[in-house]
Order: structure tokens, then C-alpha cells, then sequence
């Protein structure tokens, strides 16, 4: 469990190992228990062949939101189930990914993450589930 009063600097140190998500450029700007926002700076590495921002980037970001929601102050978890709906394309620089947990259980937790770019825009939702492993 990563103990919720850890400064932010702390908690990013612990998901610096997360090298997928912050080789791509994902940040911590908030971690508490049951809420977490991380961001990343759009770059010529997050787009497709049309220029777009490719969905696998914005996964990304919502799922490492979502690991940093269901791990601080919670016992150790893992996404079991993902479900994303992309509803706009991304018009800023940055995406914002906040996540929040709408039940914690004793095996399972149920997670909502909202991402959107830094315009104000919603570009995705995310569902999922998380399962306590300790």
C-alpha cells in the first residue's frame, strides 16, 4: 500500500517505475486516496498516421490515472477490466486524466476516469475495475 500522505514527489518517485506511461509522458499533478489527475504533454510521439492522437496514448494516460487512484492509500490493485469510449478528438496541448474510485471493496474496485484535453474538451471516458491483490 502507498501510504496517502506521501508528498506528490514521493508518489511520483514510486510510479517512475511505471516506464511505459512516463516514457510516453505521463505526470502526477494529484494523488490521494480514491482521486488521482495525471497529465501528458501532446507531442509528435502521440500521433497516428492521419496526425490524430492515437487512442493507444490516451489509453495510456487513463489507465496510469487510474493505477495511481486505486494504489494510493489502497491496497495493492490491478485493472482486471477496461472499457474506454473516445468522444472527441483532442484539440489542446496536454490531456488531462482524472480518476476517482466510485466503490472500494474489499476485492474490487470500481473506477471512472474522464480524460480531457487542456481546451476544456471531454476526449474520453474510461470504466474499469480494479482488483485488490493483497
Amino acid at each position: 500500500m502507498i501510504d496517502e500522505n506521501l508528498p506528490i514527489e514521493d508518489v511520483r518517485a514510486i510510479f517512475a517505475n511505471e516506464r511505459f506511461a512516463t516514457n510516453a509522458g505521463c505526470i502526477i499533478v494529484e494523488a490521494s486516496k480514491h482521486h488521482a489527475v495525471c497529465e501528458m504533454p501532446l507531442t509528435d510521439l502521440h500521433r497516428n498516421a492521419q496526425g490524430g492522437i492515437m487512442g493507444g496514448a490516451i489509453f495510456t494516460l487513463a489507465d496510469f490515472a487510474l493505477a495511481v487512484a486505486v494504489n494510493v492509500g489502497q491496497p495493492d490493485t490491478v485493472a482486471i477490466d477496461n472499457n474506454i469510449r473516445y468522444l472527441s478528438a483532442p484539440k489542446g496541448s496536454k490531456l488531462i486524466a482524472t480518476a476517482r474510485i466510485d466503490k472500494a471493496g474489499r476485492s474490487l474496485a470500481f473506477v471512472t476516469v474522464t480524460v480531457t484535453d487542456d481546451t476544456g474538451r471531454t476526449v474520453a471516458i474510461m470504466t474499469a475495475t480494479g482488483f485488490r491483490t493483497a
